[in-house]
């Protein structure tokens, strides 16, 4: 499934929807409904990244693809080193469709426009393999959010966020530079 797998779950940790599946856990202590919300919001979530990427590569000519592909690289490597926080409202959707309602409207939510809709938007454009690319990243969304769910505040603590996110920021950034590198030789440097 390419680097899409472990990429997402590294950029995922201290994500605003990791972070929001540890406040669900807490608050609902229903572990089944919200790993359900989850799996099936980063599906639909992502399979609209990955379509969207598809298309990308469809519309926008390899050379100047691989130039956008590297600086989005680049870009996602700097955004991974921002923390992000939850917004008290995106739990207030609990109290009006339960526990699985819940955690897929705001988990779907949470995901549109995040780094990892995006990065799984740059990666199927990157490796033309929509669904093994959305296939990782939905597995990488559930390596960092099953845990989360299980172990809810206790886990989030212990966790070296700075570590992670610096080498989720590495391997953006080493796609990226390799993405360019290639744009650079296309144009016989």
């Amino acid at each position: 499934m390419e680097p899409s797998t472990g990429v997402v779950a590294l950029a995922e940790i201290g994500d605003k929807t990791q972070l929001l599946a540890f406040i669900l856990a807490a608050r609902f202590k229903k572990p089944v409904p919200i790993i359900l919300g989850i799996l099936a919001a980063t599906i639909v979530n992502h399979g609209l990244a990955g379509a969207l990427g598809a298309w990308i590569t469809s519309a926008i000519s390899p050379q100047i693809l691989r130039w956008v592909l590297g600086l989005s690289f680049i870009g996602m490597a700097v955004w991974t080193m921002i923390p992000d926080k939850v917004e008290d409202e995106e739990t207030q959707v609990a109290m009006k469709f339960g526990v699985f309602g819940a955690t897929l409207i705001t988990f779907f939510l949470a995901e549109m426009g995040d780094k990892t809709q995006i990065a799984t938007v740059a990666m199927v454009a990157h490796y033309a393999a929509p669904l093994m690319v959305v296939m990782g990243t939905t597995l990488g969304m559930l390596v960092a959010d099953v845990p989360a769910v299980f172990l809810g505040d206790k886990f989030a603590n212990k966790i070296p966020m700075k570590l992670v996110h610096s080498i989720a920021a590495a391997i953006f950034a080493l796609l990226g530079i390799a993405t360019l590198l290639g744009a650079v030789s296309k144009l016989g440097f």
